[in-house]
């Protein structure tokens, strides 16, 4: 059964492409006809495209790894955080960090300056500090979670990317195709298909279209936890009538082994910080001139 009705396509708007003069001739297999100028999806393959996604990201989340969800445009912020945010998924609402994948290393510094700084603040020698330095150190923390606070729980480079629009997020797009990450996209007629993994063609700009087609991916993704919760809970059943003693000391010697590997970690400095927290409007408006 398929998880998406053509009805409920058609009523979100995921059918409305852009102006002919935008298109991209590699989205033509995905185009059903022109009218008033403006090219309109074929409907039914996005059905299928949909079911196939979803399948994938079921898969993916049954096997307890992690999808990283990109949507910096206006429209998609608060649904894509709203929506993730209910799976326990990372997301990516604000700027993208240059590097997030490539140098993911220094992206998990960033991540572990935060925690020292809450530790800080809750330490007695953070009465020590000066009004300034507390501002200072604050703002700081500020930006951190604004930018980074939304993949706090990604421990590793993520096993695959949802992106919400492909033409906006192309520095998110090179990185993954970089790394051999597999990307699904919602991809418009103005985008590039070539070298996106599962293309889910559709209007990447109503909030309607990117509300269905976001909550259906995050649906299943929650089937996928349930049925990995499921199969977790048995295989502790199957494994307590034969639990050795040397169990529990198996399982500490491991939780020491991950804290020594923890405390190895280099802490980030000052440069690696800024480029990271680095604010680069003028980059993003001259992106934004290049889409229109």
């Amino acid at each position: 059964m398929a998880r998406t009705e053509f009805k409920q396509l058609l009523d979100a708007g995921v059918h409305f492409g852009h102006l002919k003069r935008k298109w991209n001739p590699a989205m033509a297999p995905y185009i059903f006809m022109e009218k008033n100028g403006i090219h309109i999806i074929d409907l039914q393959k996005t059905v299928v495209k949909i079911d196939e996604a979803a399948d994938a990201l079921k898969q993916i989340a049954r096997s307890g790894r992690k999808v990283l969800f990109v949507a910096t445009k206006k429209q998609a912020k608060s649904i894509v955080a709203d929506k993730v945010s209910a799976v326990n998924m990372p997301y990516v609402t604000e700027r993208w960090p240059g590097g997030m994948l490539t140098n993911f290393p220094t992206i998990r510094k960033a991540v572990k300056k935060m925690s020292s700084i809450d530790k800080m603040m809750k330490d007695s020698s953070w009465d020590n500090l000066s009004k300034r330095e507390k501002l200072q150190i604050s703002r700081q923390r500020a930006k951190l979670d604004k930018v980074l606070g939304s993949i706090v729980d990604l421990t590793r480079l993520p096993a695959a990317l949802f992106i919400v629009d492909v033409m906006k997020e192309k520095i998110a797009v090179r990185e993954a195709q970089r790394l051999s990450i597999p990307i699904f996209g919602m991809v418009d007629t103005n985008s590039d298909p070539n070298g996106i993994d599962f293309v889910i063609p559709a209007n990447d700009d109503a909030s309607q279209s990117i509300d269905l087609i976001v909550g259906i991916m995050c649906e299943a993704i929650k089937e996928g936890l349930s049925d990995r919760k499921v199969e977790r809970e048995k295989d502790e059943e199957d494994e307590k009538p034969v639990a050795k003693k040397g169990g529990r000391k198996a399982v500490a010697k491991i939780i020491v082994e991950d804290e020594e590997v923890e405390e190895k970690e280099e802490e980030i400095n000052d440069e690696e910080l800024e480029d990271i927290l680095s604010d680069d409007e003028d980059l993003a408006e001259e992106e934004d001139e290049d889409l229109k």
